[in-house]
């Protein structure tokens, strides 16, 4: 887990190392750089596997032929080591960059149909004179690039690493005045980044350099690898329940300290749950962590996001002790914009809890945390997926029924910021449900034409159709940027079992019905991993999320802040952000009781703009 860097092309050993630093915090345990004529490779290194120094990259292999520069984990680097192994080759040290490698000389571009795991690398072939480029199937790590002017190409992990490299750093105002806090969710699944110049390489996507250009394809169709799966639902969830422990099983492997950043909800407790039943059963097992057992909670006391009550009883149930952290945004309110610099993004929520809680996860001697992330896009998670199901129950009265018992459950009943279903009449949940499908429909137009002609997308419910948007080019690219984000601005690793590649595919193999059933979202998890944690959180209904409480902040600890925003004149004269209707939004909030969760979040996002070019365009030097 690091910060990677590459340029091919002649660049000045200076530049590239001011470049590979901007990224010190994803990798503060070492650099490494390597350079011949007409290509350099740099590595932040962030230790996981094989601390030693024979670790370390840009590494090499096949007598020096290969060498590579590698950001992410392959969980399953054991098997394929042994696999290697048997086919004659000799490995030298611990870790899976070297793993990578081997496949990649024995394989080609074909090993990564092998790797389970999340990944950016570089390979440079000394033989070919050719670097090859690959992301992992969904996007867990990023990767972007610049064609620059000269013909020269440059790649790195995050943005600010290639800043130095461009003619001039402008924003790109055309996209950041045009995108609205939905539409923001759609633009992570393209190739097309908030400052010019910049681009990121797709998730489940490979590519060769050519004269300065990436040639591109798509490696991964989660379409083409549908497995075949019982057609007993309590087959299904025995299948589940194999699967999750495995995805965490593999997501053991370390050589540090291992956690979890624990909310309460169903999806972190189902993952600190696992960890506790795998450390009872597997424990002694070769590369497994046994000091896993640290859990860290943001609490937000006095506001309706705060579930600290919630993971305190799992934890308690998993046996250890859940570290609690109250999150006071005065304390870190002066560091918002070197979070918005480290996360250099536009993000629709305030970066705080986040990054204040992975900081203290990190000062509590934890590297790598393993999270829960990607249930709800996979599972059926979100409060609106309800209306799709509905599409799918057609005229069924008892799964009609059900669908809304699941309606009108789906949000905190302790709070006036999240709107209240207002009618459980079967005809207005309809109305709505064919509205928010027909919507949905619309948006998948953005999936591409690999995804909405393949043969098996046909076989897709409507459900199952919101949740593959979802997943793939809505809500999940933006977390998977955010998590990459917070966790590496405080030098911590991120895994997310759920988002195992075998546990993806068969989400999508499951019909609606074992997603929403019985009044319950996600109710495949709830019962697989049920035997595991306390029944009361296995079956809890009421989703709230891990989130800022903006409107609390905004009317309260937080209110003189926003409003010197709004009110300076630096924020009236930026060409990015509608000054007015800003100033709006925020008073709105602070002085409208009846001001909705939402509003909060349209109330930051018409700031952010602002914010963010602070701390990434006019950041001084």
């Amino acid at each position: 887990m690091c910060g990677i860097f590459g340029y091919v092309g002649q660049l000045d050993r200076g530049k590239a190392e001011q470049c590979l630093n901007t990224m010190v915090h994803r990798g503060p345990d070492g650099w490494g750089m390597w350079s011949e004529e007409g290509v350099t490779l740099g590595h932040r290194r962030l230790s996981i596997l094989d601390l030693s120094e024979n670790g370390k990259q840009p590494m090499s292999f096949g007598e020096g032929r290969y060498w590579i520069t590698f950001n992410g984990e392959i969980y399953n680097f054991i098997e394929i080591r042994g696999e290697l192994q048997a086919l004659g080759h000799v490995f030298r040290t611990e870790s899976d960059t070297e793993v990578i490698l081997a496949a990649y000389q024995q394989w080609g571009e074909a090993c990564m149909l092998r790797f389970n795991g999340m990944w950016s690398f570089a390979i440079w072939d000394r033989v070919e004179k050719s670097l090859f480029l690959s992301r992992d199937r969904f996007g867990k790590k990023p990767l972007f690039f610049a064609e620059l002017p000269n013909g020269d190409f440059a790649f790195a992990s995050e943005m600010k690493a290639l800043l130095p490299l461009l003619p001039a750093v402008e924003p790109d105002d055309a996209l950041i005045k045009g995108m609205t806090l939905r539409s923001s969710f759609a633009y992570e699944a393209t190739e097309r980044c908030l400052i010019k110049g910049v681009k990121r390489l797709l998730a489940g996507h490979c590519g060769k350099v050519v004269r300065g250009r990436v040639q591109s394809r798509r490696w991964w169709n989660t379409l083409d690898h549908i497995p075949a799966i019982p057609s007993s639902y309590g087959e299904q969830v025995e299948m589940m329940r194999e699967l999750f422990l495995d995805a965490c099983r593999i997501r053991m492997r370390s050589d540090v300290t291992i956690g979890t950043a624990l909310s309460g909800g169903l999806d972190s407790s189902s993952v600190l749950s696992a960890l506790a039943h795998i450390n009872r059963t597997r424990g002694g097992e070769s590369r497994l962590s046994a000091d896993w057992q640290h859990a860290f909670v943001a609490s937000f006391p006095g506001t309706p996001l705060d579930e600290a009550n919630y993971a305190q009883r799992v934890a308690e149930h998993a046996g250890i002790k859940a570290e609690i952290l109250p999150i006071d945004p005065t304390r870190h309110i002066d560091q918002l914009q070197n979070m918005l610099y480290l996360y250099e993004d536009m993000t629709v929520t305030s970066p705080i809890p986040f990054m204040s809680l992975y900081g203290r996860i990190k000062q509590g001697g934890v590297t790598v945390t393993l999270d829960g992330h990607a249930a709800d896009e996979l599972f059926g998670g979100y409060s609106n997926d309800w209306a799709y199901a509905l599409l799918d129950a057609g005229t069924d009265r008892q799964q009609i029924n059900e669908v809304l018992d699941l309606y009108e459950h789906n949000v905190p009943d302790n709070s006036t910021q999240f709107r209240k279903p207002s009618s459980r009449l079967a005809s207005y949940a309809k109305h709505m449900g064919s509205a928010m499908a027909k919507h949905a429909l619309g948006m998948h137009t953005n999936l591409g034409r690999e995804y909405t002609d393949h043969p098996r997308w046909k076989e897709l419910d409507h459900l199952s159709r919101a949740l593959f948007w979802q997943t793939h080019s809505f809500v999940l690219p933006s977390i998977l940027r955010s998590y990459d984000r917070y966790g590496m601005a405080a030098s911590i690793e991120i895994r997310m079992p759920f988002l195992d590649w075998r546990i993806a595919t068969f989400a999508f193999a499951l019909p609606w019905t074992s997603k929403i059933r019985g009044g319950y979202s996600k109710a495949i998890i709830r019962d697989a991993i049920a035997p595991f944690m306390p029944h009361e959180i296995a079956y809890r209904r009421n989703k709230i999320g891990f989130n800022s409480p903006i409107v609390d902040w905004m009317r309260g600890p937080l209110r003189g802040f926003f409003l010197d925003t709004v009110n300076s004149t630096a924020f009236k004269q930026c060409g990015l952000v509608d000054a007015e209707r800003a100033t709006k939004l925020v008073h709105r909030v602070m002085h409208d009781p009846k001001a909705t969760f939402k509003s909060g979040e349209q109330a930051w996002w018409s700031v952010l703009p602002f914010l963010w070019s602070n701390a990434m365009i006019s950041r001084p030097a």
